[in-house]
């Protein structure tokens, strides 16, 4: 299957997929949510309805890519699912949490905000909750858990990233290394493998419910990446220049035009004058 590797929408698909694999759901199709939510007290008439537009919207944009991958030529409009038919039990809500994440009182020796005192985690913790048969909110969902979600137990490393989102680290870190403010440098390789080490730190951390544009958030890791690659050669190349000026060698070629170039502009200066 062809994939567009810098679209938003399968960054997010693979993202989702990916985080599921740190997560227990009590059914399979409990992973996927409707609207992400801070806490369950905000689960209300105008959020549920909110969700129910949600799944509506998703459910018709399935049925036309379904009807469009089999040939079949139809409107999305013919494809409108109206969110009135969807029942209060169909909605799953996202709900961003550290409640079952364990207390970790060594970990910041002075803890700021409410995730300085739990135990480091590689992505904002969640919840999933949904109304039960007799409508009472059940939680039917949890992250960095593993096993039944009472007699479970927390744990943060039995997951990883999917095959298809590592390749999109490294087709983004691809790409931007041709741009051309970067490309001509000697260590450019250096560059991309640093990136792609940032993406897989902090790649999962990304929070949908902030924002639904993963591929800026990986654009600015990768390029504090290759901007911290470039800030160290600088330096280590200027302590080399320095160590052989010392010694009375001639430095590098950068060295040298710089300093030819500072030279010709107090000449410059000076006719002026």
């Amino acid at each position: 299957m062809k994939v567009n590797y810098l679209n938003n929408k399968d960054l997010l698909d693979e993202i989702h997929k990916s985080k599921n694999t740190f997560c227990t759901f009590t059914k399979p199709e409990y992973h996927r949510y409707d609207l992400i939510l801070p806490n369950v007290d905000k689960i209300n008439i105008r959020t549920i309805a909110e969700a129910k537009r949600a799944q509506a919207k998703r459910m018709s944009q399935q049925a036309y890519e379904a009807k469009k991958s089999a040939g079949i030529k139809v409107k999305q409009a013919e494809c409108e699912v109206d969110y009135k038919k969807i029942g209060k039990g169909d909605v799953v809500f996202r709900i961003m949490t550290f409640d079952h994440i364990p207390l970790n009182s060594t970990r910041k020796k002075n803890p700021k905000s409410l995730a300085d005192h739990r135990d480091k985690v590689n992505f904002p913790p969640f919840q999933h909750w949904k109304f039960d048969e007799n409508d009472i909110l059940v939680c039917v969902g949890k992250s960095h858990w593993k096993g039944d979600l009472e007699k479970g137990k927390f744990n943060k490393d039995h997951g990883q990233i999917t095959n298809t989102l590592a390749r999109m680290y490294i087709k983004l870190c691809e790409r931007y290394a041709t741009r051309g403010n970067v490309r001509g440098y000697t260590y450019n390789d250096e560059m991309k493998g640093q990136a792609i080490l940032q993406l897989t730190q902090i790649g999962l951390q990304f929070d949908e419910s902030k924002s639904d544009n993963p591929f800026a958030y990986f654009t600015a890791a990768v390029t504090n990446s290759f901007v911290r690659i470039i800030n160290l050669e600088k330096r280590n190349q200027n302590i080399r220049d320095d160590l052989l000026e010392i010694n009375g060698m001639n430095p590098s070629y950068t060295r040298t035009g710089a300093g030819d170039h500072a030279h010709a502009m107090k000449r410059f200066e000076a006719n002026e004058d």
